[in-house]
């Protein structure tokens, strides 16, 4: 294993060495016979400030680990390796040697969920693969904005997935652990941590495989598509994508009478029932907005089919009536989300539709050839923030 001097571990845990010297006093790490420390005490020494941040008082964090009620032991384990020490240099240093534009550099600190850097600030170990990443970025031509929206959207992702985790270990394990007397060495530590984590982590890797799976075949098609159509060997049928707002009736009086805890209820069941349905016709949810849902769908016919369903599946589960807004056209797509007029038209359209109906444009229909629904114009219709009136249609499955 490798072991550090006092000077450079104080360096990884980013202390100087009187602080460190005072852990060691306090009996909060112990440097081994020949004065060495492990990685595992960085670690211990590195959660000081976290420690003093959230009001625990060192000196009895230091007597009841010197009495054997505490143990910090567990930061030994591998999972624990995510804790990042500091690498010895700098931002900026990091950039001379990667030819990475030093702020591109910084917005990794940010993307793990941490205070923003400066250049002068020492680099994790841990951000270290993401640097790597961003230089064969760079040493290939790519667009640096391309790169940011990546690196900002995976943040996102990995932040909403290790809140959600973090809750399910607290709920699943930790709190019937320390309701049977469990100690953090019990609680954290092999048995419940390393095993555990390894299986989530495999299967987190997987499931991101999958999902790029999906979307990589999609420009395998797009690709070849365009190669034939190039030849004069395919024609290939150009439409704009649907996009799709649901919206639930009455949900803010829904979370006044009944509380925050059935509003959360609602969400979720709806939450299930979009992403089931949304992918079922080839489409899928882009955000979720609390009393409803953002769609995409790269082919309208079976977006409205998807409205349709989702609509009575909300009715058939008890919950509050749903209405649905569709409108194609061009969007734009950045960090996981889109853009554009057509997103704001599909709003203001599902903002005018009566509960349990389901509006979509004049462009809608004239997209929907050939699917099983049947539209009913309502007329022109002026929606706010929408320049001159609209042609919209009540869709109903065809008989």
């Amino acid at each position: 294993m490798e072991t550090y001097e006092i000077a450079e571990a104080a360096q990884r845990a980013g202390l100087s060495l009187e602080q460190l010297g005072h852990l060691v006093e306090l009996g909060i790490v112990a440097p081994d016979a020949e004065g060495r420390f492990t990685p595992g005490d960085v670690r211990r020494a590195g959660l000081v400030n976290s420690f003093t941040t959230a009001g625990i008082p060192l000196d009895s964090l230091g007597a009841q680990i010197r009495a054997g009620e505490i143990s910090l032991g567990f930061l030994d384990e591998p999972a624990y390796e995510r804790f990042s020490a500091l690498s010895g240099f700098t931002f900026a240093q990091l950039s001379e040697r990667t030819g990475v534009p030093v702020d591109l550099l910084l917005l990794i600190r940010e993307a793990s969920g941490s205070s923003p850097a400066s250049p002068d600030d020492q680099v994790r170990d841990g951000e270290l693969a993401y640097a790597r990443f961003l230089e064969a970025q760079v040493g290939a031509g790519f667009n640096p904005v391309s790169m940011e929206r990546l690196l900002r959207a995976a943040g996102d992702a990995m932040r909403r997935l290790a809140e959600t985790g973090s809750a399910w270990w607290r709920e699943e394990v930790m709190l019937p652990a320390i309701a049977a007397g469990k100690q953090p060495d019990e609680l954290f530590g092999h048995e419940f941590a390393t095993t555990p984590n390894d299986l989530a982590e495999e299967a987190v890797v997987e499931l991101y495989r999958m999902q790029q799976a999906k979307t990589w075949t999609a420009n395998i098609i797009e690709v070849v598509e365009t190669t034939l159509s190039d030849a004069g060997l395919h024609s290939r049928l150009e439409h704009p994508p649907a996009m799709c707002f649901l919206d639930i009736t009455g949900y803010t009086r829904l979370t006044q009478e009944r509380g925050d805890e059935a509003a959360a209820d609602l969400a979720d069941h709806l939450g299930r029932l979009s992403q089931r349905t949304s992918l079922k016709y080839g489409g899928r949810p882009v955000k979720y907005l609390g009393d409803g849902v953002m769609f995409y769908f790269p082919d309208p016919g079976p977006g409205v089919v998807a409205a349709l369903e989702m609509v009575e599946g909300v009715a058939a589960a008890g919950l509050p009536p749903a209405h649905v807004g569709l409108h194609v056209g061009p969007v734009i797509f950045q960090e996981g989300d889109y853009y554009g007029a057509t997103v704001n038209v599909a709003a203001r359209i599902a903002e005018y539709a009566r509960p349990g109906e389901v509006l979509v444009s004049q462009e809608v229909v004239d997209a929907c050839e050939g699917s099983p629904v049947v539209f009913r114009e309502i007329g022109p219709v002026e929606l706010k923030g929408v320049g001159g009136p609209m042609r919209l249609h009540a869709a109903s499955r065809a008989a």
